[in-house]
């Protein structure tokens, strides 16, 4: 496996490699999402690059930027086990030297859900998610569904500027109780991640919920079930078109509705979707 931190490193790899060659972006503090996402790739592709970059455009000035963790050496080991072709792991000098200025902007479904608690984060997906394009020129990439509306702003970006990659959904991988795997749930403590394994069951009851109900009704009462299960604070339950993340307003045979949730446990900030049964 070779470790790539310089553009002229990568380019010269890039230069010498054949075939079908499959990205998976990451922030590094690798769990078995992210095993699933380099594995389906392993399955479609001749060659898979990893990226590791913890991105600073997408934090806010008040999360967990400086916090989050970081552990190279040991996602390294991790992907060499694996038998990862090469990881991307540039410095922050190297991919926002003194005088960037420049950033990519999706309009509308950004602003959303997501976007309305954290109006800077899109912007600094799809700044470095179109670099890493650029930089990669990957055939397909690999996201998990877990972070929903950013695998959808993603997809639009592609179709909007009509960059060459297939950008694929992956399910998302759970613990034995339901939790969706993150890095984050490094941060949990064990009383904390009873409640948090609840999230998944709660989004389960929203076919159930919805049938005594409107969809804001239904909204309403998941989010009391969470507020009433331990969870501090919740930002959204939504319940949109799973395509664009539009307004629904019931039940149709031709649309499919996806639950999407956003909810504290102190400090510690969970999301976690799935699709309506």
């Amino acid at each position: 496996m070779e470790i790539l931190r310089t553009l002229d490193e990568l380019r010269a790899y890039r230069h010498k490699i054949s075939g079908y060659v499959g990205l998976v972006p990451t922030m590094g503090a690798l769990h078995e999402g992210h095993l699933s996402l380099i594995k389906k790739s392993f399955s479609d592709n001749d060659v898979t690059i990893v990226s590791i970059f913890v991105n600073p455009a997408q934090f806010a000035p008040h999360e967990d930027f400086d916090s989050y963790p970081r552990q190279l050496e040991e996602d390294c080991k991790k992907l060499d086990r694996l038998n990862v072709d090469a990881v991307w792991a540039p410095s922050m000098a190297e991919i926002y030297p003194k005088d960037f200025h420049t950033s990519v902007k999706v309009s509308g479904i950004t602003e959303i859900l997501e976007g309305s608690f954290r109006p800077h984060f899109f912007e600094g997906v799809t700044t470095i998610v179109n670099k890493l394009f650029m930089q990669i020129q990957p055939d397909r990439a690999y996201f998990g569904e877990k972070d929903y509306q950013q695998l959808k702003v993603i997809q639009k970006m592609v179709r909007d500027l009509n960059i060459a990659v297939d950008v694929i959904g992956c399910p998302i991988v759970r613990d034995d109780q339901g939790l969706a795997l993150s890095s984050r749930n490094a941060y949990l403590s064990d009383e904390q991640i009873s409640i948090a394994q609840r999230l998944n069951k709660i989004i389960k009851q929203a076919g159930d919920v919805l049938k005594a109900g409107s969809i804001k009704q239904a909204e309403l009462a998941l989010k009391d079930e969470l507020m009433s299960s331990g969870f501090t604070k919740v930002d959204y339950v939504a319940l949109r078109n799973a395509y664009d993340l539009s307004e629904v307003y019931g039940l149709q045979d031709d649309i499919e509705i996806r639950v999407l949730v956003a909810a504290y446990l102190g400090p510690v900030r969970l999301i976690d979707n799935m699709a309506l049964n």
